[in-house]
């Protein structure tokens, strides 16, 4: 626990009255326990709650969010085994606002905190369920060497060119089984298209504008996963994944050691939306212009601090400033 959080609980102060920072630093203190149950062996519980603080501490954002929320992703991550935050690129916790309704029914404005599963996280994931040796996606150009062959003698055969690849035409994931067989599956280019009109962004903005490439060849890992003998924390990466895509609250609010954080009406394999990664420049600079309200307006702004460059998020800053003073219809100063 760090200095301030301790000094805090030396002398008697409660817990609403301390900073996000002590608070996040108390709670993973005392939950401590409760996550070293969920970890698997190849992850360190103490490794875990130091790369949380660090997330807290590179990501501001996240300070803003609510902290019983905050506790919850980060368990969660516990439960699969997955590093947020890190160069790893397994998993992101992101700032995310949603409404939600009171006991009185009324709709309110709440920051809370997604859990973004990346590619590399899934694959990880696949790996781990000890029935896949190898796990593989990636894309085919219209000049290279591509056959595919399904029936009783399946086949697939692929040798990228050397020299120009020609238009993108779809994606592809392979994955070697423990007792020698395989398992592939083919999507073409517009049945990917098609899953990302389905999402959030539709293809304007985030990663889907931005990777359209890596995008795809998660879409198509998902796909083959459906015929793989995977485990309940891969699936639950792809519920959650899928839900954070469609804008959907994950509703991670408070860490329970003894249920994984699915919703029961959820069917893991059947969602085929991908999720963002970290918000990008140029997609933010689209949602702040597309905003309609102040309130849709100030949700998006809660990313900036997420992009890395510094020049880019002061101009996203400004730009937010502007968008605002037209929206509420302040004069700027």
């Amino acid at each position: 626990m760090g200095t301030q959080a301790l000094k805090a609980i030396a002398t008697g102060q409660k817990l609403q009255d301390m900073t996000p920072k002590q608070q996040v630093a108390h709670l993973l203190d005392t939950r401590k326990g409760e996550i070293a149950k969920m970890l698997p062996r190849h992850l360190n519980a103490e490794r875990l709650l130091k790369v949380a603080q660090i997330a807290v501490t590179t990501t501001p954002g996240l300070l803003e969010c609510d902290v019983p929320s905050l506790i919850g992703s980060i368990g969660q991550c516990a439960q699969m085994g997955l590093e947020p935050n890190t160069v790893l690129g397994h998993a992101y916790l992101v700032p995310f606002n949603t409404k939600r309704k009171d006991g009185q029914g009324n709709e309110r404005w709440v920051k809370s905190v997604q859990v973004i599963i990346g590619y590399k996280g899934l694959i990880d994931l696949a790996r781990r369920s000890g029935q896949i040796v190898s796990i593989a996606a990636h894309e085919v150009h219209e000049n290279d060497h591509f056959e595919l062959v399904y029936g009783l003698d399946e086949k697939l055969e692929h040798r990228p060119s050397f020299d120009e690849r020609g238009a993108l035409i779809g994606f592809y994931a392979v994955a070697k089984l423990k007792d020698g067989g395989h398992s592939f599956e083919f999507m073409s280019r517009k049945q990917v298209e098609q899953i990302m009109a389905g999402t959030q962004s539709k293809g304007k903005y985030g990663p889907w504008k931005d990777n359209f490439v890596e995008m795809g060849r998660k879409t198509v890992i998902r796909r083959l996963a459906k015929y793989l003998p995977l485990s309940i924390e891969f699936q639950t990466a792809v519920a959650l994944d899928g839900m954070a895509s469609d804008g959907r609250d994950q509703m991670i609010d408070m860490l329970d050691p003894e249920l994984p954080a699915l919703p029961a009406d959820t069917d893991p394999v059947a969602i085929e939306s991908s999720a963002p990664e970290a918000p990008t420049f140029s997609s933010l600079t689209v949602r702040i212009e597309a905003a309609k309200d102040a309130d849709m307006l100030d949700a998006d702004a809660t990313l900036i601090d997420l992009v890395q460059d510094a020049d880019e998020r002061e101009a996203l800053r400004e730009q937010y400033r502007l968008k605002r003073a037209e929206l509420t219809g302040d004069i700027p100063s």
